[in-house]
């Protein structure tokens, strides 16, 4: 094929596999969803001139161009759309670490470097980069900066939009706009990296970004605490961050269902309290400090606690700590062992959490009795994995059946808050029809303008994020 030849006369020989040719785990997708689209090729450059070459021809000859990083999204945005022809680009070749600026607290990395390698660079010049979430051994910086991924730490260092300095970006025509800058002010124009994160590689395609680095955790202090409801882990909350000197990382919220599931099915887990509560909060305080007596200070703020506060533990030690995080990061998969389940990652105002989680659960239970919600997420940002898993009596085929209802049903709720139905894993291709029917007709007009505006041909990552006009 003409296509294919000359991107192997552009690229070096490793980077052009035929379908078919050891491409399968490209074509893989995590929820199953979008697996196995065909495409022409899986491209793989090994720089950022690779990427370009691989842009500039895609785009002459009417190429869709796929972007993937680590392939961990959860909403299709790294899987073909299925319907025009493409190729993956992966950007697993460009894993350098280009410069890392212990003085200047930054790090520069390319898109295809993971995100613990990330970590590790930091931490190597004793800098801490606070980017953290259960895949971050597999994800890629890339692709972290693409769906704008929160994480644990959100509450206290911002979503990856706040973690970024500067980027370099390949255009749809294949042009590099090099931004990679490590200044905090620079008011000279558009600041224009923040059209690019969160976009999902439909504006452009990240090649490298500088990121910044903080100084190195000396202390930590880490607690489970039981609650009889959700609107006490709400304020449970707030008298911590007031109590605690606001040095709170992280702070989870799960309920008893998800919680129970990573009990009974993932490795390692076991009840952290004496009793069972509705509700339980994961808390973590750090400091850069030594001697800063994080375990004093959250012993202080439970013994604060407000009515409707149970049992706690505090981690004695490392094991400890790690065992109740565990049980957080083992809710995902142990949902696996309890059946079929629909996913909906949502983020309301912390202070409406409870109320949403309430009226969207009598929302659900009404049109699907015997739902299990398995309500788990981060209460410092409001974003709650509001899970579905199927009744205990009910075959996996057909609770998927009532995917798209049962998604609709929890959206609407999420919007009588002011909410967003895509809180941390971005559109992809499963959900710009809710875009279309949710998001603010102005707002939709503005995205579709900026889609057109630097990729009029729409070749790059096509059927994603943006509706189609009229949808």
């Amino acid at each position: 094929m003409e296509f294919l030849d000359a991107l192997r006369q552009a690229l070096d020989p490793e980077a052009v596999l035929a379908a078919g040719k050891g491409t399968a785990s490209y074509l893989a997708e995590r929820r199953g969803l979008f697996a196995d689209r065909p495409v022409l090729a899986v491209v793989r450059p090994a720089d950022s001139a690779g990427v370009a070459a691989a842009l500039r021809i895609s785009a002459e000859y009417g190429i869709a161009v796929v972007p993937q990083g680590g392939n961990t999204g959860l909403c299709g945005g790294a899987a073909a759309a299925g319907h025009d022809e493409a190729i993956i680009l992966s950007l697993e070749r460009l894993d350098r670490i280009r410069a890392v600026d212990a003085d200047n607290f930054s790090i520069t990395a390319e898109a295809g470097c993971r995100l613990s390698a990330v970590q590790a660079a930091a931490a190597s010049v004793d800098r801490l980069f606070p980017l953290s979430y259960a895949a971050e051994g597999e994800c890629q910086i890339g692709g972290n900066l693409a769906t704008n991924a929160g994480g644990m730490n959100v509450l206290r260092y911002g979503n990856a939009r706040d973690l970024t300095l500067g980027l370099e970006v390949v255009l749809a025509d294949g042009r590099t706009w090099n931004g990679l800058r490590t200044l905090r002010k620079d008011n000279s124009g558009y600041d224009l990296k923040d059209l690019f994160i969160g976009a999902e590689g439909t504006l452009g395609i990240i090649t490298a970004a500088t990121l910044k680095l903080f100084p190195a955790i000396r202390e930590r202090a880490t607690a489970i605490v039981g609650l009889d409801s959700a609107e006490s882990a709400v304020a449970l909350f707030g008298i911590l961050r007031a109590e605690s000197g606001d040095s709170i990382t992280s702070c989870e919220l799960m309920g008893r269902q998800p919680l129970a599931f990573a009990i009974t099915y993932a490795e390692g887990c076991a009840e952290p309290l004496p009793a069972e509560y509705p509700w339980y909060l994961l808390i973590e305080l750090t400091s850069s400090a030594h001697e800063a007596e994080l375990g004093r200070r959250l012993a202080r703020a439970l013994s604060a606690a407000p009515a409707g506060t149970g049992d706690y533990r505090i981690a004695d030690t490392a094991d400890e700590a790690a065992a109740f995080w565990r049980l957080r990061n083992g809710i995902p998969s142990a949902q696996k062992g309890a059946g079929a389940s629909i996913k909906n990652d949502i983020s309301v105002p912390v202070a409406d959490m409870p109320a949403f989680m309430d009226a969207a659960s009598k929302a659900v239970r009404a049109a699907c009795p015997g739902v299990r919600v398995c309500a788990f997420g981060h209460i410092g940002d409001g974003n709650i994995h509001f899970n579905l898993t199927r009744p205990e009596t009910m075959a996996d085929s057909d609770f998927l059946a009532e995917w798209d209802a049962l998604t609709r049903r929890v959206h609407d709720v999420v919007m009588t808050y002011d909410g967003s139905f895509a809180a941390e894993h971005g559109v992809g291709q499963l959900k710009p029809g809710e875009v279309a029917r949710l998001k603010d007709p102005v707002e939709q007009d503005l995205m579709r303008r900026l889609k057109a505006a630097l990729d009029p041909s729409n070749h790059l990552n096509p059927g994603k994020v943006v509706p189609p006009a009229g949808d």
